[in-house]
């Protein structure tokens, strides 16, 4: 069995820049354009850190750095591979997750979270809205 890794479709992963509640856009990840030379085993997820994570700006405008103390604050990731006993998370989705409960990697240059599937709290909706009925009619 192999971990499914194919990159994920344009709809999935917008690539032009959205703005956020402060008026900035937010920078989307370049994602990998060819799958990535690693299998993942059970729950396990590699993901690719937003870059508005990074650094934020307050709504009068000032930068606020990653280092700096705030309180608890999570982050949202882009799923590029996912290993096989993933059954909530696909490719493509964007993320919710708590910083202190991951590990990086790198591979081919770049660095990639590792999230266990029990970590992530959310997944955003994609932003055309939900295209099944859902539970119940």
């Amino acid at each position: 069995m192999t971990a499914r890794q194919t990159a994920p479709t344009t709809a999935a992963a917008p690539t032009a820049a959205a703005p956020t509640a402060s008026g900035n856009p937010k920078k989307t990840p370049k994602l990998p354009d060819r799958p990535l030379p690693v299998r993942l085993l059970a729950d396990r997820l590699l993901v690719l850190l937003d870059g508005e994570s990074a650094e934020r700006r307050s709504a009068g405008g000032i930068l606020i750095p990653a280092t700096a103390a705030v309180g608890k604050r999570l982050a949202w990731a882009h799923v590029v591979a996912a290993g096989d006993s993933v059954r909530q998370v696909a490719l493509g989705e964007r993320v919710l997750f708590d910083p202190e409960d991951r590990a990086e990697v790198e591979i081919g240059g770049q660095t990639y979270l590792l999230l266990r599937e029990r970590n992530v709290h959310g997944v955003a909706e994609a932003p055309g809205g939900r295209a099944a009925t859902g539970m119940y009619l």
